[in-house]
């Protein structure tokens, strides 16, 4: 949510962010409902301090014997009033309301500007992709595997469903787990378990509604999915003042994920790219104003280490205006070497929103023993995407007799194995 007085202060300010994020001018909207709702705001404020003024003089005249038939009929004009300045406040303050929250965030200064990911700027690159002669895609692998199954998926749940089975379960559940283990025993997060379930406040705290509703799953009784365990453990701040001793806090968590993929038609329908349901280890920090900058190269460095782990070639990026999501104000993506593909393909994405979602869901903090509090910063990165990290390992860990190695930081999860061959 933006900052309604910052709007006041400078409102040219808003409208450079938002052009800068591919939007028209937004503040003179703003600013004439804000006036209006201020109006009103105040007349109300007028009209019952004058109401309880006249009941008072109607009391006095009374009692001293004169006439109330004036007074008697300003009350009925301000009970006429009345009704309609609390409809103009309402009406107003909630078409407000409605325009601040389909606002993106506006991105930091140092953003590189751009419309798409053609404008997306290289940060480094780091290990060497195979020199793989013909290499074979990751659902080519895995069906000759006999280990990934979309046809039965398919039969089951229809497309962008996939059934691993075997040593590719195997391997799945072995990535969430050392990933997990990494963050939580070498890089400070703390693990939850989140509800994979949320009420629309906890989406919408996070950014996801009301503009996104369509790449959600909602229950039928009116929960929504989770799309990331962003959304649960970034509200766990939400309606909070903590202690700014206390942060930054890092938590992490290892969930399941549903997707609409609502605006995905005709991307990625072969495999396990783009699916509705997947796995993910995820991060996220809450931290003061100051610490959030530090801690956003922190965290991009903790998804990093995973691949470095993994030995997978990848490439960081820094997201352009046009490419960074609804609540961001900056953005990596780290990007995995798929060599089926021939093309780097997003594995993690790393974004600090700064006071955006905090003013949304209401989280501040304020130092022990004082009544000031802040806003505080909140940022959110796949630590990292467990399914794709599957497919990378499978496509950069390819035999030519069709098995798969398996990295070695993973075989001890794996009861020693060193690789995948064909299930007999």
């Amino acid at each position: 949510m933006l900052d309604l007085r910052a709007i006041r202060d400078d409102p040219a300010a808003l409208d450079r962010a938002m052009a800068r994020r591919g939007q028209g001018p937004q503040s003179a909207r703003i600013l004439d409902l804000d006036s209006r709702r201020r109006a009103a705001q105040t007349l109300l404020q007028e009209l019952q301090q004058r109401r309880n003024e006249a009941s008072k003089e109607i009391g006095a005249a009374r009692k001293a014997g004169r006439g109330v038939e004036p007074l008697l009929a300003e009350m009925a004009a301000i009970k006429e009033r009345l009704p309609e300045a609390e409809e103009e406040e309402r009406v107003t303050g909630a078409e407000l309301d409605r325009l601040l929250a389909t606002l993106p965030n506006p991105p930091a200064a140092e953003v590189p500007d751009g419309p798409d990911e053609r404008h997306n700027v290289e940060v480094r690159r780091v290990g060497t992709p195979p020199g793989l002669e013909k290499p074979l895609e990751h659902f080519e692998l895995g069906e000759k595997l006999g280990l990934m199954d979309f046809a039965a998926a398919a039969a089951l749940s229809g497309a962008r469903f996939t059934v691993l089975r075997g040593a590719l379960a195997r391997l799945e559940r072995a990535l969430g787990q050392f990933m997990l283990d990494l963050h939580t025993t070498e890089h400070g997060y703390t693990e939850v378990s989140p509800p994979l379930m949320v009420r629309d406040a906890a989406m919408f705290g996070t950014g996801q509604l009301p503009k996104f509703a369509e790449d959600l799953f909602q229950t039928t009784s009116g929960l929504w999915l989770i799309p990331t365990a962003e959304v649960p453990m970034t509200n766990l701040a939400g309606d909070r003042i903590l202690d700014l001793e206390d942060l930054p806090l890092r938590l992490t968590a290892l969930t399941p994920c549903f997707r609409a993929e609502a605006g995905a038609a005709g991307k990625d329908t072969r495999g396990m790219i783009r699916q509705h349901q997947f796995w993910k280890v995820e991060l996220v920090s809450v931290t003061s104003p100051e610490q959030s900058v530090a801690e956003h190269e922190r965290m991009v460095e903790c998804a990093e280490t995973v691949l470095r782990r993994l030995g997978l070639p990848y490439r960081t990026v820094a997201l352009c205006t046009g490419d960074m999501g609804f609540s961001s104000r900056k953005t990596y993506d780290i990007e995995v070497w798929l060599p089926g593909q021939n093309a780097y393909r997003e594995i993690s994405s790393c974004s600090n929103c700064g006071d955006f979602q905090a003013r949304r869901m209401k989280a501040r903090c304020r130092p022990r023993g004082t009544k000031e509090t802040r806003y505080v910063h909140t940022l959110n990165g796949s630590g990292v995407a467990v399914g794709r990290c599957l497919i990378a390992i499978m496509e950069n860990g390819q035999q030519p007799d069709g098995s798969v190695v398996i990295p070695e930081v993973l075989r001890p999860y794996l009861g020693g194995q060193e690789r995948i061959v064909r299930a007999v």
